[in-house]
């Protein structure tokens, strides 16, 4: 088949969806496709549309291996459906909900999920006073991969209340997400649509930093933080995180694979795990969490990347 591989875009992300496609692209041409490689990012010398570099590449489906905004935020997926495409992962309403952080707490909090409480904060005022009790987390609205995450403690260096001299994702964005700061192990959950359209969760793992929190650096370069796979947690509280990863997956309409991220405070047991949030197109890297959880389960990366191309195609075209 003819797939094109849409990559790269112009978010906070793009590297890492470089990446990304170029792994998708080389397991694409290992199971035989003609594969045109596309960097969302780049300004074509004939000034060419995305709509029209889109349907200059002819495919029979489109991998989407784009992060963060316009590519997961369903401006592009509104875009394929408008040019009658099909493409991978999630559709427009998931992705619009999923990527927006407030959005998805207010979607999936009444529907029982456990998810810690937040606010909305002008940034602005956080140089007045504190939004929240010690420690506490903020976070963008609507970026991935950690990306502008900052947690503030009662003995950090950012003053009390936090100095404008501070650097921080309070000099980035006009408004943020501040939410408790939970203690304890960093959990995600890949989940996987399986042959009938039902998610699949596929495993737990414990994301370990040597240093810090789990941030964009600790995700992306190698050896600064180990991945234990399945995570060491009491069988009740692996169930209940697979469990909520699956429910999430089909209450937000997720298509293809999704990735969610929970704090879990050992001290409080079960009541003690918390879903922070829901990501529609997570990586595809070789330090990537979805294949890593797939080949735990015997699934190898070609044949997952194989397997989401599947689930397109059983889509009908829009």
């Amino acid at each position: 088949m003819r797939v094109t591989v849409l990559m790269g875009g112009w978010s906070a992300e793009r590297a890492v969806s470089l990446v990304s496609g170029e792994g998708v692209a080389s397991a694409l041409r290992r199971l035989g496709h003609s594969v045109t490689p596309l960097d969302m990012g780049q300004s074509p010398a004939d000034g060419a549309t995305l709509a029209d570099r889109l349907l200059a590449t002819a495919p029979d489906v489109v991998f989407n291996a784009l992060h963060g905004t316009p590519g997961e935020d369903g401006t592009v997926q509104g875009l394929m459906d408008l040019l009658g495409l099909r493409y991978t992962h999630s559709g427009v309403t998931a992705s619009a909900i999923a990527i927006d952080k407030v959005l998805t707490k207010r979607f999936l909090k009444p529907a029982g999920l456990p998810m810690p409480e937040g606010r909305i904060v002008r940034s602005e005022t956080l140089f007045e006073a504190d939004p929240l009790p010690r420690p506490y987390v903020l976070k963008p609205v609507n970026e991935g991969s950690s990306v502008g995450v900052a947690i503030v403690t009662a003995g950090g260096n950012l003053g009390c209340p936090i100095a404008r001299s501070a650097e921080g994702p309070w000099h980035h964005y006009p408004v943020l997400l501040a939410e408790p700061f939970i203690a304890g192990a960093e959990l995600t959950v890949a989940v996987l649509e399986a042959d009938d359209g039902t998610p699949e969760p596929l495993a737990v793992t414990e994301l370990r930093p040597a240093s810090g929190f789990y941030d964009y650096e600790a995700k992306y370069t190698e050896g600064l933080t180990t991945h234990i796979c399945p995570a060491p947690l009491p069988p009740a509280v692996t169930a209940l995180a697979l469990e909520t990863a699956a429910r999430a997956h089909r209450l937000l309409g997720c298509r293809g694979v999704s990735r969610a991220d929970f704090r879990w405070n050992a001290a409080l047991g079960e009541a003690g795990l918390f879903l922070l949030e829901v990501n529609t197109q997570p990586g595809m890297t070789p330090l990537s969490l979805v294949p890593e959880q797939a080949a735990f389960r015997g699934l190898a990366y070609e044949a997952l990347v194989g397997r989401l191309i599947d689930r397109a195609l059983r889509r009908p075209a829009p």
